[in-house]
Parts: C-alpha cells; structure tokens; sequence
C-alpha cells in the first residue's frame, strides 16, 4: 500500500511537473502530391506553424515531422510554383497521420507552365471518368514492357504488344482502335494527322520522362476543337525538378535487353532560369526470334521565370529507333508445328550470315514545342504553344518471290543469299528479289493557345485557338539490291521505264497536306460542392492530295483543290459533391468529325469521293465516385453511337497484305467500369478494376474495291453483312486486381493480375458474304506481373533497385487474331483465323543512382 501511494505521488509530481516536456511530444506525418494528378511532390517542405522546425518530404511525397511544443496546432505546406497550405491538427500524442495533403499549382508555376494544365482533369470537380498514373507507379513498373501497357490495369483500356516489336503495342479503349484515341503530350496532339493512328514506336522513351499520364476515358477534359470518341491519353512529360541534381541508371534483361539512362537538372537558379535533360539508349533481341531493336531517348527542357507575369518554357525530346518486326499473323497450328513455338517470327532472314529483318521499322519524330504563360492580371491568363515536328522513316519489307527462298524449310528465316544468287542469274541486271522501305516522312507544325478569364468568383470563361499545318510525303524507296544492278519500274507515268537503284522512289510517291483551323469556348461554374461545364468547339479540316506517279507532270490533275470538312462539338457535364465521401457526375456531347484522308481519296489515286461525310458521334456517360482517407472507388456507365465511320482495313492473305476503304459504318459501344484503390496502412496498397462491354456493329454495307499493299486495285466485294457482329480487336471484358506493400524501410513488393474475355478477332467486312454469321471468340486469358523495388544509400548518395517479371507463369495466350469466314460454310473459327500469340514471361532488373 505504501508503495502504491508513492507511486501515484510521484505520478501526480510528474504530470504536473513536465506536460510540455513529454505528453505534448509526438510525431505528425502525411504524404504531399499535386492535387490535379496526385502525382507524389518530393522536396517540399513541411514547417510547423510558429516554429523553426521543418523536414522535406521523401521520394514519394512522405513525410514524418516531431512536434515538442504542445502549442503547435497547424502545418505549412511549401513546394516551388504551388499555393501554400496549412493544415490544422490538434492533440498531438503519439503518431498522427493528417493523410494525404494536396497542393495546388501556382498561376505562374513553373512546373505547369505548359498548356497542358487546361486539359488535366480533376478529381471530384472535373465530370469525366478517368484515372492517373503517377511516375512512380511509371518507375516500378516500366521494366521492358511497352508504354501503352502501363495503361492495361486501367478499366476500359486493352493493350497489346501485337508481334511483339519494340514500339509496337497498341492501345485500344472501350473499343476504339488508336485512331480513335487522342494522344496529347504536353498539351500537344501526336495522331497522326492523316490517319488518325499512334505509333508508339516514335515515342518509345516516355517512360524515362513522363511525369504523369491520364486517361481520360470518353469525352475528356482535352480542349482540342474536336475529341476523341474512345477517350484522352494525357501525357505530361517533366518540366523542372525542384531541387538540382540527377540521376543514372542501368538495367538489363531477358534475350539480351540492356538499357543505360541519365538525367540531370539545374533547379530553380536565383534569376529564374531552369535546365533539365535526360537520355537513355535502349537495345536487345527481343522475345520472339527476329525482333532485334536499338531505341534512343533525348529530352530537355529550358524554363525562365521572367517576371511575376510572364514564364516561357522551351521543350524538346524525341526517340529515333530501329527494330525488327513480326508483321504476318499466322494459323495457330503453324505455331504449334514450328520448332520455336510462340516465338517463331517468319518475317526475318540472313545474308552472309547476318541477320536481315524483312519487316522492320525505323524512325525519328522529334518535336520541339515553346510555351509562354502570362499572367495578364488576377482574374485572367493566356497560355500559348507553338510547336514543330518533322517526321523521317518508315517500314521495310520485301518484293518479289521469297516463298521458296528459306534456309531450311517453312518455319526457317528467308535464304536472302538464294535471292543474291537469284539475281546474279539475271540475264540483264534487274533484280528478281530485293528489299524496299515503305516511307511516310512529314512536317507538322503548330499552335495552341488558351485564354482563361474568372469572370467572378463562380464562373469562369476559357477560349482557344488550334492552328495545324501538316504534310505527309508518301513513297516506296529501294534499300537493298541483293546483288541486282537494278529494280525495274513501270508504275511512274513521268518515267515509265524507272531503272531505279538504292535510294529511289518506286511504286508509289504522293504527299497529302492536312490544314486544320479549330477554336473552342468553355464556361465553367463552381460554387460549393456543384462544378459544372459547357462548352462549344468548331473545326475545318482541308485535305489536298498531290500524285506525282499517276498524273504527268504537265497533268493539272496532279494536284488537287484542298477538300474542306467542317466539324463540331459540344458538350457539357456536371459533377455534385454529396458529401466530402461522395460524389456524382454525368457528361454528354455529340460531334461531328471529319473523315479521314483515305476515306476522301478513293483508290489511292486523286479521285474525290463525294459521298465523303463527317463521321457522328452522340455519348453520355453517369458516375459516382467514394473518397475517403483510405478508400476510393468509382462506378461509371457510358453509352457511345457512332454514325457514318469511315476506315480501312487490311487482311493478310498468303504473306500478302490487301486495304478496303470501308464508308458509312455504323456502331455502338456501351458499358460498365467500375474500379478502386484501398490502402488501409502506409504500407499496404490494394487497387481493382472490372469493367463489362457491349460493342457491335448496327449495319449492313454495300460493295467495296480491295487494294494491294502498293496501292494497286486488286479485287471488288460485294455485300457485307456487319449488322449484329461483335466490334473486335480487344476483350469486351477485363478485370484487375493489384497489391503493393512496404516489407522493410524502403523495400517494397506488388503483384498485378489481370483478366481478359469476350475478346473477338479483329475481321474483315469484305469477307462476311451471309446474314447470321457470328466472329471467333478468342480463349480467355490472365496474367500475373510482379515488381519490387528497395530504396537505399550508396555512398552518401539515394540508390534504388527495380526488380519485374512479366507474366510470371509463362502463360500461353493469343492477344491478337484476324478472324476469317469460311467462303463456302461461313464459320468463322481458330482454324481459319490468324493470331499473334502474347509475349512470355520476360524479365528485367536495374539500379538507380540519384546524385
């Protein structure tokens, strides 16, 4: 008893004596990202109000601050170019967790300086469904795979690597082939102006400076004059790093992969000026047999903070690439007969003993783009771009007769020393058997600017201009002779009798010329927990076509008179926050949208189509979305009809490829995504994904002209029976289940699952010839992906290691199949269709070293 009361005096002695000493002692701790991309902020710096204390945050935006004065009640936030924030606590003891802290970039940012900010959208304030991947998640995850398959945990979105050449994966979203998909890079569009289509290729290294990528599935947040009908992919590459410094990296792989980058950054000088640039070479043989790449990356940037008012930003990267291709889908029994499995490519060959890729591809796209932010005065800004890409390269293959030139038998690559011999047999010279590049070099210049006016403290008024001049120049050049003095070429009508050698044009050479004039205006509301938008857009687009091998010189049919389509959009949407937990939104548009150059041009000659017409777009889509401290979830519904699509299509018939200009086709595309993010500690995050489609065509087409790969009319189709088929080239269904967690200080483990079903080949209309037909179903498919990473000092300097498998089980699986009707019983089945089959397992391993 007598020790009992000494000790509750000595406790009572205690409590009054030290409270500020011991019980107002704890720790508070948070993690700091951008509150438009939640992109984690390293190095901001986190102060307890009233005090000199004060830590920077971690790599991943996190940080742990103790607090000794038991009056502290509030944190300031700072990061260069964001607002500060304070953040309110109380009753420290202990460990507090004030959870994620959000900061919002500064009109005069020099992080957000690009145009780019008018087209991010915002969670619980933007009515789009989209979702972010951080650089982080870019980092730990990249390792070999391509960069749209980032986005294959994403709901709506399937990705592929097709033949699995470096830089050739795909990107389709709720059904909508790339050309259907808008890719913006800074603000700055890169479809191609012609087509519509994306070649990842011509960015292959986005990996290394990418410092956010959105998707934005459906109408999109994107202010170019016209939208995408899938969806929005909006990449922001990096500007300025907070603090000066850099990095190095090297990583190493399955089948010869190695890949060495670099990057280092000046930082925020006292005058206002800021340097960044990075580079990296990339190589390696590839899964499948000869598929052998060689990929560079070059990115800079040049910023200047000239005044409260004005900030310009000077950026440029770019990724010239060579690699081998596996272009010719082949029968699945061809693939279990060949000795290589999966991994038999039939499209490469040797030459004095070194391996030639038949099919490959090279090319360069640099673009250059100048950016001035003015801050005109506190309500309003105005934001331009001007910018230039000039495009070289193309696609090689092979001409003449090949199919009985293989090493040994049908499964070996091509004997292009049989077809040296073949040609020195030639009795004049001219080639039998030679290798040519299919060629489609360009310039592509720019301008995008946005005004934004607050006309008061609700409402504001966005207005802009996209300006584009585009020129494509379209030729076949002869790249190797094989041992032949020449090819002989009779397609030129100003020289019918072409001894073309290396290096000259043949078969075809026409340049197209793309002009587009586009403006929109926006209105957006905001008051308390109601964010709403309106907006308007208009476009011309004008098509010219120049032919200098089918019409003389002399012929003014050579060129023709720019074709003009005008197109236009509006749409709108609204996003209410029920509670600081939930919120809803909906969105609708309709637009008209100009059909693309071969659809205007018919049989590849300077013959107008007149029943060219724009293609009709009406979409409506409802969400809802949960938020809370540890959880976040979303559920969205879309419908999309498309009117009067006009495409081509191609099909791959004993090696060679044949083209279709399809017009007035008409589909729809409706579903369910719904998608979450769990993370119940610092340690664990849980992410998933389900989304559920329902895409099919909704008419019949008349007959169509079939052309071959030069662009020669080959064959004429009759009726086609699309009506009620399913819409192919991607899984109508996919799920995805991930976790991540922290083991130790700084090491971290995750695991991906993915799921893909009710995915129908890719077809060809010209060959459904009867009503009632139904299209292949591909087997379904999962895959699981792990990656690890361990944060560490090496030599007083931060170091990391990135561990990933790919496809941990090696699972076989077709990704891609051309689906093919029997033309006497019309079945459509896995023995008359042509497939690539997925990538194995793969492998990658790298350290980084930040200085």
């Amino acid at each position: 008893m007598k020790y009992n009361l000494l000790s509750l005096v000595m406790l009572v002695l205690f409590i009054g004596l030290a409270p500020t000493e011991l019980f107002a002692q704890g720790m508070v701790k948070g993690r700091v990202v951008d509150n438009a991309t939640k992109e984690p902020l390293p190095g901001a710096t986190v102060i307890l109000k009233g005090t000199n204390q004060a830590v920077p945050t971690s790599a991943d935006g996190t940080f742990a601050l103790k607090v000794e004065d038991a009056n502290a009640s509030a944190l300031l936030v700072n990061y260069i170019g964001y607002v500060q924030k304070e953040v309110s606590f109380s009753g420290v003891s202990g460990v507090k967790n004030l959870g994620t802290i959000a900061l919002s970039a500064n009109a005069t940012s020099i992080n957000e300086v690009i145009v780019t900010t008018n087209s991010i959208a915002i969670d619980r304030e933007t009515p789009v469904a989209m979702s972010t991947i951080t650089s982080e998640i870019i980092t730990e995850k990249a390792s070999n795979q391509e960069f749209p398959e980032l986005l294959k945990s994403t709901p709506g979105v399937y990705a592929t690597k097709q033949g699995g050449g470096f830089g050739d994966a795909r990107t389709n979203i709720r059904g909508f082939q790339s050309q259907n998909v808008a890719v913006l890079i800074n603000g700055v569009p890169v479809n191609d102006m012609e087509n519509g289509r994306v070649y990842w290729s011509n960015w292959a290294g986005l990996t290394d400076v990418t410092k956010s990528m959105q998707v934005q599935r459906g109408l999109g947040a994107s202010k170019v004059a016209v939208p995408s009908i899938g969806g929005t992919i909006n990449i922001q590459t990096k500007t300025i790093d907070a603090t000066k410094g850099g990095s190095v990296f090297y990583g190493i792989g399955n089948n010869g992969y190695s890949k060495v980058a670099f990057s280092v950054a000046s930082g925020l000088t006292e005058d206002g000026w800021a340097v960044a640039a990075s580079g990296s070479k990339t190589e390696g043989n590839g899964w499948a047999e000869g598929l052998r790449f060689e990929g560079y990356n070059y990115f800079f940037n040049v910023s200047k903070l000239i005044n409260d008012k004005h900030t310009l930003s000077l950026t440029g990267f770019g990724a010239p690439q060579w690699h081998g291709q596996r272009q010719s889908r082949q029968t699945i029994l061809d693939y279990k007969n060949a000795p290589q499995g999966r991994r038999w490519n039939a499209d490469w060959g040797v030459l004095n003993g070194e391996v030639v890729n038949v099919e490959d591809n090279f090319y360069h796209k640099p673009q250059v783009s100048l950016n001035h932010y003015w801050t005109i005065d506190q309500s309003s800004f105005l934001s331009t771009a001007v910018y230039a890409s000039i495009g070289t390269g193309g696609g090689g293959g092979y001409a003449g007769n090949v199919a009985d030139f293989r090493t040994a038998g049908k499964y070996s690559p091509y004997d292009l020393d049989a077809v040296v011999d073949s040609n020195l047999e030639s009795q004049d010279g001219r080639a039998l058997g030679y290798l040519r590049a299919s060629r489609n070099d360009h310039k592509w210049y720019g301008a995008l600017s946005t005004y934004q006016k607050s006309l008061s403290s609700k409402f504001d008024l966005l207005a802009g201009l996209d300006l584009r001049y585009y020129k494509g120049e379209h030729f076949t050049e002869v790249t190797n002779l094989l041992g032949a003095d020449y090819v002989l070429d009779t397609r030129d009508r100003n020289n019918p009798v072409n001894r073309a050698e290396v290096g000259d044009k043949i078969s075809y050479n026409n340049d197209g010329i793309v002009l587009w004039e586009g403006g929109f205006l926006q209105g957006e509301y905001k008051a308390g927990p109601l964010s709403a938008f309106i907006s308007l857009a208009a476009s011309n687009t004008s098509y010219k076509r120049i032919d200098y091998f089918n019409y003389l010189d002399s012929d003014p049919l050579q060129e023709t008179d720019f074709v003009n389509f005008f197109g236009y959009q509006t749409k709108g949407g609204a996003n209410y926050n029920l509670t600081e937990n939930h919120n809803v939104f909906a969105n609708l548009g309709y637009f008209e949208r100009a059909p693309f150059f071969n659809a205007v041009f018919l049989n590849n000659k300077n013959e107008i189509n007149e029943r060219a017409e724009n293609e009709k777009i009406l979409s409506y889509e409802l969400g809802y979305g949960y938020r809370s401290s540890v959880l976040s979830a979303n559920i969205n519904l879309y419908r999309t009809t498309w009117a009067d699509r006009a495409f081509i299509k191609s099909r791959n018939v004993g090696g060679q490829l044949y083209y279709a200009n399809l017009l007035g086709v008409d589909a729809l595309h409706q579903g369910v995504e719904v998608d979450f993010n769990y993370q119940p500690t610092t340690k664990l995050k849980i992410t998933g994904m389900a989304s559920f489609g329902d895409w099919t065509w909704q008419n019949n087409l008349s007959g169509v002209t079939i052309f071959d790969e030069d662009q020669n009319p080959v064959d004429e189709i009759g009726a086609m029976y699309m009506k009620g088929l399913k819409v192919g080239d991607a899984a109508q269904t996919t799920a995805a289940f991930g976790i991540s967690y922290k083991l130790l200080q700084g090491f971290k483990i995750g695991a991906d699952y993915n799921y893909y079903t009710d995915n129908f080949g890719d077809f060809d209309p010209t060959s459904v010839g009867a009503p009632g037909l139904a299209v292949w179903e591909l087997p379904s498919y999962s895959l699981v992906d792990l990656n690890a990473s361990y944060n560490f000092e090496l030599g007083g300097l931060k170091a990391s290691i990135y561990g990933n498998v790919n496809n941990l089980f090696d699972t076989e699986y077709i990704s891609d199949a051309q689906a093919s009707f029997h033309p006497e019983t019309g079945a459509s089945t896995a023995f008359n269709s042509a497939v690539f089959f997925g990538v194995g397992r793969t492998w990658t391993t790298g350290l980084k070293i930040n200085f």
